[in-house]
């Protein structure tokens, strides 16, 4: 036996692996750290942060002194319970996570579609992130510049600026059913920077979504399926149409999250044109089974 085998046998008995476990360590010697965690249990807060663990923890992405953006969905004039919006208590629980991570400042804010003012206080949004000490703002027009995207259909567009000034953004959208999308998740939550008149972009939506989904580069999502939106999104209205899953799901590809976002609806990436084609542009994975799945119950 050679010195590096000798050594490698070694650290395999050492830590109780074989050999086939080692090959699958990083170059750190501990096991890699999951594409996506899909977390479930009935208490929010405690899912989200076992997620954000299971990827690395929230230091992974979060630096002291960092400004940072928690861009949930604040689309409409409903309440935690229609699930026509984020749940406010997984933003909230991002929110104080970014600040125990050293953070400077965690804005929120969203562009609604319908009263900005009623949005934000019947999604509980507002004074969730406000108890976790974020700064919560409406959308300053002002603050909307046309910036190049050079994308599949859309070339520039006006956007929010204040996504843009951030040290880092987290995307955290709801998982729900919309109408001409099918599915509103992830990379459908910017159309939430888009200024300007938004249904135009519904000519081409899949490629229009792809296009601001590069655009946002987001250091993290987590996706909020604690009660996920079955029929009649995206703004629903009726709680029959509400299914409470108690589940999120948390990664950095944002093309992975939808993929599997899919699956809580008995759909599967494919299904989403804009997923397709992301990952025909190399934008991300769809095939879950390439992917590192860590699923926790708690």
């Amino acid at each position: 036996m050679d010195r590096r085998t000798f050594l490698k046998t070694a650290a395999i008995g050492s830590l109780g692996l074989t050999v086939s476990s080692l090959d699958s360590l990083d170059a750190f010697g501990a096991p890699p750290r999951p594409d996506l965690a899909v977390v479930q249990g009935p208490f929010p807060e405690k899912i989200v942060r076992a997620a954000i663990d299971a990827l690395g923890g929230i230091k992974r992405f979060i630096s002291r002194g960092d400004v940072v953006v928690v861009k949930p969905n604040i689309g409409w004039d409903r309440i935690p319970e229609q699930a026509g919006n984020t749940n406010p208590e997984v933003v909230a629980v991002v929110v104080r996570l970014c600040y125990e991570a050293g953070a400077k400042k965690v804005k929120v804010f969203d562009r609604p579609v319908n009263d900005p003012r009623r949005c934000y206080v019947q999604s509980g949004i507002e004074a969730a992130a406000r108890a976790a000490e974020a700064e919560v703002s409406f959308m300053d027009d002002r603050k909307f510049k046309d910036m190049a995207i050079n994308g599949l259909a859309l070339k520039t567009w006006p956007l929010y600026t204040g996504i843009f000034e951030a040290d880092k953004v987290i995307n955290v959208p709801i998982a729900k059913h919309h109408g001409l999308a099918k599915l509103t998740q992830s990379m459908k939550n910017w159309m939430g920077m888009m200024g300007g008149s938004r249904r135009m972009i519904h000519q081409k939506l899949d490629e229009s979504l792809v296009d601001l989904a590069m655009k946002a580069k987001p250091c993290l999502t987590i996706l909020d399926a604690v009660r996920i939106l079955t029929d009649n999104g995206p703004q629903g209205g009726d709680l029959k149409d509400v299914k409470k899953i108690d589940t999120v799901i948390a990664g950095v590809d944002q093309v992975a999250i939808d993929a599997y976002g899919a699956t809580l609806f008995g759909m599967k990436g494919s299904d989403l044109g804009y997923v397709r084609l992301a990952a025909e542009h190399k934008f991300g994975v769809m095939d879950l089974s390439k992917l590192k799945v860590k699923k926790i119950q708690i």
